[in-house]
């Protein structure tokens, strides 16, 4: 736990949504069941395995020393969670959770829920991500696939899009994803489908087609998208949804699938998208093997 300490000395508390320690990527021995992320103002420590009651309480003591460094008398919040044989558990440990919680990502507001279940709500490994959809969005029309709570949609009209198309089959993820367009002052300029993009071939084809595609699937998720069945499906179908040269960004976070599975199923079934680059993930989720880490691949149709 001394190491856990040891690195989290080096962080500051800023305004902005961040990961402070990333122990899944392997850089930290010992430490890889845990993780310490800030959504101000609360602080999220997970464990992907349980802590001991003695664990928890030294977890506990620390990060309230930490806290006071940063925050001085102000009384900590902190929620633990823990995921074990696909169960979450989650417990409120000190202070307590906004009821309407709003974080901030590079200008951008985002609704988030610590204390129901692992999705909080914002994905903090694809901060890049986001940041190149809003850099490269100007004036385009951009499809946003399995677009869970619509923050690529966000990022796109931040940064100029014409338009953005966002589907995904929970209409619950969707409906938080409308009240971030409105958190940020858009109430114009996007649409939103709870539907099956399986099923949704025509009225994707209608309403396209795009500059932009963004695919963000989960990688395992029974009813929904199994990568190594259902990658295939999608890359076939997604170059006729594209202009010439438009783009798209392919993403996948399966520890077990290497960057080589997503580049051979586009090499294979959609041979006329060409790779331009990886997008690197941000600093702190450093892992030693980057085949395990997030992939994020950019694509262009030629």
């Amino acid at each position: 736990m001394q190491l856990f300490f040891d690195e989290l000395s080096k962080a500051t508390l800023t305004d902005e949504v961040n990961r402070l320690f990333h122990g899944r990527g392997g850089v930290y021995p010992g430490m890889e069941h845990l993780c310490l992320d800030w959504f101000p103002p609360v602080l999220l420590l997970t464990s992907f395995k349980p802590l001991a009651e003695d664990e928890l309480a030294a977890a506990t003591q620390g990060l309230t020393q930490f806290w006071a460094a940063q925050r001085g008398d102000e009384p900590m919040n902190l929620v633990y969670q823990y995921r074990s044989g696909g169960q979450t558990h989650t417990d409120l440990i000190a202070g307590s959770v906004p009821e309407q919680h709003t974080v901030c990502e590079n200008g951008a507001k985002f609704h988030v829920h610590l204390l129901r279940g692992q999705n909080h709500g914002l994905f903090l490994d694809m901060k890049n991500g986001r940041q190149w959809v809003r850099e490269q969005a100007q004036d385009k029309k951009v499809l946003n696939l399995f677009a869970y709570t619509c923050a690529f949609s966000v990022a796109a009209l931040q940064g100029g899009a014409d338009s953005v198309v966002n589907i995904d089959m929970s209409k619950g993820a969707l409906s938080i994803g409308k009240q971030n367009h409105l958190l940020n002052g858009f109430d114009s300029g996007a649409r939103f489908f709870g539907h099956d993009i399986f099923k949704s071939w025509g009225k994707l084809t209608k309403l396209g087609p795009y500059e932009m595609i963004i695919a963000d699937p989960p990688s395992n998720q029974r009813g929904s998208f199994v990568a190594t069945k259902d990658y295939s499906r999608l890359l076939k179908r997604l170059p006729e949804l594209l202009t010439p040269d438009g783009e798209v960004l392919l993403c996948l976070n399966a520890p077990e699938l290497g960057i080589e599975f997503l580049m051979e199923q586009v090499k294979e079934y959609s041979p006329s998208l060409e790779f331009v680059e990886q997008l690197e993930n941000p600093p702190v989720f450093l892992d030693v093997d980057l085949n395990k880490a997030l992939k994020v691949l950019r694509y262009r149709r030629v």
